[in-house]
């Protein structure tokens, strides 16, 4: 009976793990720090050699829940408007592992007060599917294995000032099977839309306000909205509340230790009473670190 219920949970699980291949792109609670992931127009922000690390664990507890790493960095190019972004990523899923290399190139045209910044990303991402660990369950399974490459394209804008931006995305412009038969239509890479703003408000000298919001669409699944609170404490520390439709509540604390260094902290407490009871939350961990160019000074705080 064991063996059963662990097959069918098996079967389950990689049923869900296609869906959300088809459907769900890695999302990150303190995506208002680290954008490239999501917008390649991001790459250059920071007028300096911006350096991030992000760790994340989903539904701890929860045997074979999401674990994400990522390492990016983004940098101007000698003082010219043209900025070169890279991220490296791993996402697993289960069996499933998922590696991808994203480069992009942004370019921004300077007005009085802000930027408009166009971006272009093209990646290279290996999808992986290993049976061997369950093969006992069903022999069939020991020769499924799933091991391909998959090239895409990605696009989008950012308009910003200090105090503010707007970014419109679509980081994967292609739709791809990653099933090397494409026999299953399941088993699909769709197109997503991604929308991002946010805005910084003073409320007095030592407290500053800044609410997000990022809007994701994805075609067949419902629109999924993020809305998030940010507080700025004396320009060193933000607390923060983050609601995200269908899946979350988060609490978010990020500490600006000096201009250049930047830590940050979120926790996800699922909405779903089914999956609240067989995981004890998110966590993720963020490290952003900013080399100065010379002549260029980083600023503090970094609102985003």
């Amino acid at each position: 009976m064991k063996n059963a219920f662990k097959t069918i949970f098996l079967l389950s699980a990689l049923t869900i793990t296609t869906s959300a291949l088809a459907q769900q792109q890695v999302m990150f609670t303190q995506y208002m720090f680290n954008q490239l992931a999501i917008n390649p127009a991001y790459a250059g922000i920071h007028e300096g050699i911006s350096t991030s690390m992000l760790w994340r664990e989903q539904w701890v507890g929860f045997e074979g829940a999401p674990s994400t790493q990522t390492i990016s960095v983004h940098s101007p190019l000698n003082y010219r408007p043209a900025s070169l972004g890279l991220v490296l990523m791993r996402d697993k899923i289960g069996i499933t592992t998922q590696h991808g290399a994203y480069a992009s190139y942004a370019y921004r045209i300077r007005f009085e007060k802000s930027q408009l910044s166009m971006g272009m990303q093209g990646s290279i991402t290996q999808y992986q599917t290993d049976y061997s660990e369950e093969a006992g369950l069903d022999p069939i399974l020991a020769n499924a294995n799933v091991n391909v490459m998959r090239p895409n394209f990605g696009a989008g804008l950012m308009w910003h000032s200090d105090r503010h931006y707007v970014g419109l995305s679509v980081p994967q412009l292609m739709n791809q099977s990653f099933d090397p038969g494409n026999l299953d239509s399941d088993s699909e890479l769709v197109r997503h839309y991604f929308l991002l703003a946010g805005y910084v408000f003073d409320i007095n000298n030592d407290l500053k306000f800044k609410p997000n919001i990022l809007v994701k669409h994805v075609a067949g699944a419902p629109t999924q909205v993020d809305l998030n609170a940010n507080f700025l404490i004396k320009d060193v520390v933000w607390v923060g509340l983050s609601y995200r439709s269908l899946d979350s509540f988060d609490f978010l604390f990020q500490l600006q230790i000096n201009p250049q260094l930047q830590i940050g902290y979120a926790f996800d407490f699922a909405t779903t009473t089914e999956l609240r009871r067989v995981n004890a939350g998110s966590h993720e961990f963020m490290l952003n670190y900013i080399f100065e160019l010379p002549r260029k000074k980083v600023l503090t705080p970094r609102y985003f």
